[in-house]
């Protein structure tokens, strides 16, 4: 690992909220991405399943998660969000996941992007269980970051 330490450590090494009081106030960007693995034939039926329109669900579930950040991850920083949004798209072998937020903040917003994907992929996953229990969520990752101290990040990009 090196030289690097972690920022969620106190001198004890305890675990610890970071301050972020002397940052300064910048516009934020991430994007994150995942992958529900189905049959063809649940994707097809994602908009007229027993439980209704799973797209739906899993999208509106996805924004109101990002906003809930800070509760489900108990060291990351209530976040004003500016804008989340939350796409679902049928892919080879199931549906990919995709967030974006923006927020205008003292601290980046990849742990909303990451739990936007995530807590879609969960509602998602509830929708169809009923008619595949055999679904699997996958491949939860950050694709890109903007803003910030430590700059721009893009999967791929050769970071």
């Amino acid at each position: 690992m090196g030289s690097e330490t972690f920022s969620h450590l106190d001198r004890r090494g305890r675990a610890a909220m970071v301050d972020v009081s002397a940052k300064e106030v910048t516009r934020r960007v991430a994007e994150a991405s995942c992958r529900v693995l189905l049959s063809g034939q649940t994707v097809e039926r994602l908009e007229s399943l027993p439980k209704g329109d799973a797209v739906t669900v899993a999208r509106i579930a996805g924004v109101q998660a990002a906003k809930s950040t800070a509760t489900w991850v108990p060291l990351a920083h209530p976040l004003p969000l500016d804008q989340v949004e939350v796409e679902v798209e049928p892919v080879e072998g199931g549906v990919r996941i995709r967030s974006r937020v923006v927020a205008t903040a003292r601290t980046g917003a990849e742990m909303e992007a990451l739990t936007a994907c995530a807590a879609a992929a969960l509602a998602l996953y509830d929708m169809v269980k009923s008619v595949e229990r055999g679904a699997v969520i996958t491949d939860l990752l950050l694709e890109a970051k903007s803003g910030g101290r430590s700059g721009d990040y893009r999967r791929g990009a050769g970071s």
